[in-house]
């Protein structure tokens, strides 16, 4: 009796490990691409479910955890994509439906999005390891160095982008910028100049080109190129200013009072440094063509939301007497035969 208890017992145990087998190699893989093919259906839901149920019988299935981020990434959820990306990050097995290059492109952008930059260029470097010839992946290494300013560093990277691919117009452009800001100013031109050449719609290149042109007097070629920057809405307003001050070294006043009035027109924050720029060369502008009222319009505005920027608070002051008596006005605003006339 005994002896058929312990076949039955033995028999009961290899049921169950075949049974377990089953599940691992034919069940389980069959509901993980069901998974699959449910996100690539919107059926966004009906994946999660499949995914948490599979988790629920197997926590350590990888496959079912980066499939239910991916699922949480489709309907919005990048919040909860990365804690499944994490625990697939702590498993630390790839393979099948879980690709460990897609992975790491994906969880490093979250950790980017999240602005986790340490977490983010750990991937990258991984990612570099994984793929040693992508562009791209030096790329985003340099832009995440560069966001903790360390300027060297993204310069290698950018570099070295460009030596696997000459023709990525952004990563000349970001070279350039950076050695701009170095004020390696020949080498940051030419980078720029490759940047437009590679990419002629790459108007943030054309912007600090005309920064740079500027500064070297050349304000020909930088209101060229500040026009062309101005198709950039972000720095739109950013590149009439900057025509505006080009105008202004020409001497060109009426120029730069219309380049000026147009800035702060479309200029969408009354508070942005950039704004207060513009109407601190408008007062500037309209002071040098004697009219004042307006300047002192502008100053004022600059005053009361920013009470210290640059010397307003001089110019206000100097000029306040100017709204108490017209003599003194006269005097400060008079052409060169009036002035004349009033001194007699």
């Amino acid at each position: 009796m005994s002896g058929v208890i312990i076949t039955i017992i033995f028999l009961g145990i290899i049921i169950g490990v075949i049974t377990f087998f089953l599940i691992k190699s034919i069940i389980l893989p069959k509901k993980i691409a069901t998974i699959e093919e449910l996100i690539k259906q919107g059926k966004i839901n009906s994946a999660v479910r499949t995914a948490k149920h599979i988790i629920s019988k197997d926590p350590r299935n990888f496959e079912a955890h980066y499939l239910l981020g991916k699922a949480y990434l489709a309907d919005n959820k990048p919040d909860l994509a990365l804690i499944e990306f994490k625990t697939v990050n702590n498993i630390g097995v790839f393979g099948g439906y879980c690709p460990e290059e897609e992975f790491r492109q994906k969880i490093a952008s979250l950790y980017e999005k999240f602005g986790q930059i340490e977490e983010a260029l750990k991937e990258f470097v991984l990612l570099i390891k994984l793929n040693p010839e992508n562009a791209e992946y030096y790329y985003k290494t340099g832009e995440l160095f560069e966001k903790r300013n360390k300027s060297e560093k993204a310069t290698n990277y950018y570099r070295k982008t460009i030596e696997l691919d000459p023709n990525y117009s952004m990563a000349h452009y970001k070279l350039g910028v950076l050695l701009y800001r170095g004020k390696k100013t020949v080498e940051a031109k030419a980078e720029l100049e490759r940047a437009i050449k590679e990419q002629p719609d790459n108007y943030k290149a054309y912007f600090y080109l005309g920064k740079l042109l500027k500064e070297n007097h050349d304000y020909v070629g930088a209101l060229h190129a500040f026009e062309k920057a101005q198709k950039d809405q972000e720095q739109k307003v950013k590149a009439l200013i900057e025509r505006g001050g080009c105008y202004m070294s020409m001497n060109s006043i009426d120029s730069a009072i219309s380049e000026l009035e147009r800035a702060l027109k479309i200029s969408k924050d009354d508070k942005a440094t950039e704004t207060l720029y513009g109407r601190y060369f408008l007062g500037l502008c309209y002071e040098k063509v004697k009219n004042i009222d307006k300047a002192m319009e502008n100053w004022e505005k600059i005053y009361t939301v920013r009470p210290k920027f640059k010397d307003v608070a001089e110019k206000i002051s100097q000029y306040q007497e100017l709204r108490t008596d017209d003599r003194v006005k006269d005097y400060l605003t008079a052409s060169m035969d009036n002035f004349y006339e009033i001194c007699k």
